[in-house]
């Protein structure tokens, strides 16, 4: 009923939407006098605020066309390489013709499914391109997916990436960014236990909730204060009449969508202000900038019933993981395992979502991991959407996950495991040199 009471509003807004566009239109015209007035620009600025916020926000594109590998910018395209009901795997493919032959690592980036489709991610990609070959988990939004296709729990999520791995080869790369990092974990610890020639080379987990006991954040809090029957009952709907997977069960998207701007309401509301000053203004650029960011945070998609709730009830209501109790299809996943993958953890000094500590945890489960494969990595002055975007990103964290993963190539070289063979660099030539003095700590 939340669902279908939630497409009558989005359609009864159509009305106020077209209306918002053709005041837009009408008072934003270069050949209406009234343009040039600050009475002209705020009605077509509100009008657009208010076109905006009842928007219907599809999927986006990556948009990845170019990159710049050796001081030369080569095309980038996206291929799909592998299908799944619930994802596909999406290889970015450099055009690398002309260039030296380079051995780039592999890296497979494992999205969250939280909400937000894969594209939020555009700029961890970006900045991992030019020094490697980059996979990323393109979840599928549950309401196009058909019932026939089956269900979608959080096994079925670490049978994803044990799978993905697999395709990618033996010196594959994981980067889990948020939610994944649990069962990016728990994938590597079956692999491991199984001695899996396909095991990753290493997983770098950012931002995750490996141990929510640790810092608990509103979202922890939210999920112990109330009972599983209060989230079957409360936030599960039926996708209705109209999509490909109607009468599947799901958590709708706009629900987690709300659940984030109402953590941070002021953040919002002062943004859409700030946007109205910025087009009165006419600053472009500010404008611009501001319509990107929400054309990518307010598009949403929907999760399957069984893996929301699988999740909250192992990751953060019984905290299976740390615990040593979670079982997967029969199997214990036991962490300890892992003793060929290095582990690279990175969190944020201002997360809000995931609490300082939780991602570290990661570290104590896999004390048969070598203590010169471990690396934890704390950033300054970041929250938890900069841990994997933006400036501090891009000049900051990526470097140091970079430096990790070509460090762990060269100790696989160094101890026979069948590497790629790399280009010489002028990086550390042990894990722990990479090491910055105050906010990134080797463990061990």
């Amino acid at each position: 009923m939340l669902y279908h009471l939630y497409q009558v509003n989005r359609s009864l807004s159509q009305p106020v939407r077209w209306a918002a566009d053709m005041i837009e239109e009408f008072y934003g015209s270069p050949v209406n006098p009234l343009s040039a007035t600050w009475f002209g620009k705020s009605v077509a600025a509100s009008a657009e605020i208010i076109s905006r916020l009842t928007r219907n926000y599809g999927k986006p594109a990556f948009g990845l066309d170019t990159t710049v590998v050796d001081g030369h910018e080569v095309g980038v395209n996206e291929e799909i390489v592998l299908r799944k009901p619930f994802c596909q795997l999406i290889r970015f493919h450099r055009d690398l013709r002309g260039l030296a032959p380079r051995h780039d690592p592999r890296v497979l980036v494992v999205a969250p499914m939280s909400g937000h489709f894969a594209t939020l991610l555009r700029g961890t990609i970006e900045a991992l391109l030019p020094e490697h070959e980059v996979y990323v988990t393109d979840w599928v939004d549950a309401r196009e997916v058909p019932l026939t296709k089956g269900k979608f729990d959080l096994d079925d999520y670490i049978d994803y990436v044990a799978d993905f791995l697999r395709y990618i080869g033996p010196d594959a790369h994981a980067i889990a960014v948020c939610q994944p990092s649990v069962p990016v974990l728990g994938a590597a610890s079956l692999m491991a236990a199984d001695d899996d020639p396909m095991q990753p080379r290493t997983i770098t987990l950012m931002g995750g909730p490996i141990d929510t006991r640790i810092s608990p954040t509103v979202p922890n809090d939210l999920a112990m204060r109330n009972s599983m029957m209060w989230f079957r009952q409360s936030v599960i709907s039926s996708v209705p009449f109209g999509f490909p997977g109607f009468m599947r069960r799901v958590y709708p998207g706009f629900l987690q969508l709300t659940s984030f701007i109402t953590m941070n309401l002021d953040r919002h509301i002062n943004a859409h202000v700030q946007q109205f000053e910025h087009l009165v203004k006419g600053d472009g650029d500010s404008a611009e900038g501001h319509r990107q960011f929400y054309d990518e945070y307010l598009a949403v998609m929907d999760l399957t019933a069984e893996f929301y709730l699988q999740t909250v009830q192992v990751v953060f209501k019984e905290h299976l993981l740390p615990r040593g109790l979670w079982i997967s299809r029969d199997r214990t996943i036991d962490p300890r395992a892992i003793s060929k993958t290095g582990i690279m953890t990175v969190e944020g000094e201002l997360d809000d979502i995931s609490g300082i500590g939780q991602t570290r945890a990661a570290h104590d489960l896999t004390p048969n991991v070598p203590a010169d494969r471990h690396m934890h990595y704390e950033q300054k002055g970041v929250g938890h959407y900069g841990i994997f975007n933006g400036r501090r990103w891009r000049e900051q964290i990526m470097p140091r996950v970079r430096d990790f993963i070509r460090a762990n190539e060269r100790h696989a070289a160094a101890s026979g495991l069948q590497v790629a063979a790399l280009r010489p660099r002028s990086t550390p030539t042990r894990l722990q040199d990479a090491a910055a003095p105050v906010s990134q700590t080797p463990l061990g």
